[in-house]
């Protein structure tokens, strides 16, 4: 068989991603938050945007343009900065660790002080020589985000002689780091959990009750309290039950990580997307959050500079920015638009969870919002993903919404997972103290209420929940 080169000729179709699909389908998925940094980006690299100075309904200026004949798929219906206009005034810092190089005065006052810059500013405080200082400085770059020395003192030590220190011991590390635990909160720079719980009980009163217990609880006995072995710590401490349980009150009072509030985690913050409303006349009523996103509209005057025949560079640049500003103002009122008939079909079909919570939440899946609004389940599952309804119970993610059928064959006796585990964790809640329901009796519960599952189930959803077992949960009483 002999091969040689042939040319074929085939007849198909196939799907062609344009680049303003592209640009759709990722407005689309973009959060709240995106997309305000997208709309931004736009406004500031395209002339022909501009933003409403008032959220009212204002009509782009009308354009009879020929050559703007595209139209986005029905599938999709879907500033400067401050040290730009002002100049940094600089105020000084107490030291140049405390105060990043690059970071404005006005962001140095508004932002939160991260664990190492908080004890800097107590070191400042303190009176240390040259090498307490340097001590000092190594120990607070040692702290991890509990406040704990993450590192054995003698790895200090080795590496401070190594930079000059050659006469330094251990014991003078261990003294500077004692001076350091006078540093609030109390309980940083210990070396592990039982000394950071030691240091903050020093800093009770010397009149606390069962003080001198709970410290010999902490020194000698803090795994069998983590045990729960009541029998051991009322023998070898000999105290009674109600003196057992005041010392434990005492000792879960402690803070087991006093760095972590000064967790220096950004805070996101959440924009609903849709608001749910209750009028007398309409009922229940999903709108879009007006004040999510600014309006965007044509700049006239640039607008009136297009000339349709020029074919001048100013005139096929002002074109160009002209239609991509086009597609932009109609990808986002697509993406609107596609929001809230989902939301809408959403609430209509999930509408007895402003009565009862995550318990009345029903079997639904993305299949059936997409055969209820006409879309593909990608489209349903971009424009759910990472936005947000405010409802009377709070502000949700239209995916809480989602939930996979359990037990049952019709419509009336299926129950959503989501309710399960909502009815789960209520009875959790309310469960006594001392008699924790064991899966089993949770079974039982869920039959009395028409919910037939598996034992293992409900261990499953209660594992997933982070809610230990009866046992567990009874040593933890």
């Amino acid at each position: 068989m002999t091969m040689k080169p042939s040319l074929q000729l085939r007849v198909g179709a196939h799907l062609t991603m344009t680049p303003q699909l592209q640009q759709a389908i990722h407005l689309l998925q973009l959060s709240t938050l995106d997309l305000r940094q997208e709309i931004q980006q736009a406004l500031d690299s395209n002339p022909m945007l501009e933003q409403e100075d008032l959220f009212d309904e204002c009509a782009s200026p009308a354009d009879n343009d020929d050559d703007w004949q595209e139209s986005i798929p029905d599938e999709l219906s879907q500033d400067s900065s401050w040290e730009d206009s002002f100049q940094d005034a600089s105020l000084g810092s107490l030291s140049s660790s405390v105060a990043p190089a690059g970071e404005s005065d006005i962001e140095r006052n508004t932002s939160e002080d991260t664990l190492q810059q908080h004890v800097e500013w107590q070191v400042m405080m303190l009176d240390l020589d040259d090498q307490q200082r340097a001590i000092a400085e190594r120990l607070i770059d040692a702290l991890d985000p509990n406040g704990l020395i993450a590192q054995p003192l003698e790895d200090i030590t080795e590496g401070l002689r190594a930079q000059g220190f050659e006469s330094l011991s251990v014991a003078d590390v261990e003294r500077t780091a004692i001076m350091l635990q006078q540093c609030e909160p109390a309980g940083l720079f210990a070396r592990d959990l039982r000394e950071c719980l030691l240091l903050q009980l020093d800093q009770l009163p010397q009149d606390t009750p069962l003080l001198a217990q709970a410290r010999r609880l902490i020194r000698q006995f803090l795994e069998a309290l983590g045990n729960g072995d009541t029998k051991l710590l009322k023998r070898r401490l000999g105290i009674d039950d109600e003196s057992l349980e005041r010392i434990t009150c005492l000792i879960k009072a402690l803070d087991p990580h006093p760095g972590r509030q000064f967790d220096s985690t950004s805070h996101q913050y959440v924009i609903p997307d849709l608001i749910l409303r209750h009028s007398t006349r309409h009922g229940w009523q999903v709108e879009l959050n007006e004040d999510a996103l600014p309006r965007l509209r044509l700049n006239p005057d640039y607008s009136s500079l297009v000339r349709r025949a020029d074919k001048s560079d100013d005139n096929t640049f002002f074109k160009q920015h002209l239609q991509e500003a086009r597609w932009f103002i109609k990808s986002i009122a697509s993406r609107n638009d596609t929001l809230l008939r989902v939301g809408r079909e959403i609430m209509a079909r999930q509408h007895r969870y402003i009565d009862m919570g995550e318990e009345g939440l029903k079997p639904l899946t993305l299949s059936d919002i997409a055969g209820a609004v006409d879309m593909h389940e990608s489209t349903i599952s971009r424009v759910t993903t990472q936005k947000f309804i405010h409802t009377p119970r709070g502000v949700v993610e239209l995916k809480l919404f989602f939930s996979s059928q359990v037990g049952g064959s019709g419509e009336g006796d299926a129950h959503s997972g989501a309710a399960i585990r909502a009815r789960i964790r209520k009875y959790v809640s309310e469960e006594p103290t001392r008699r924790p329901l064991s899966d089993a009796r949770l079974v039982e519960l869920l039959d009395d209420q028409g919910i037939k599952v598996a034992r293992r189930t409900v261990a499953k959803y209660r594992e997933a929940l982070g809610i230990p077992s009866s046992s567990e949960r009874r040593k933890m009483a």
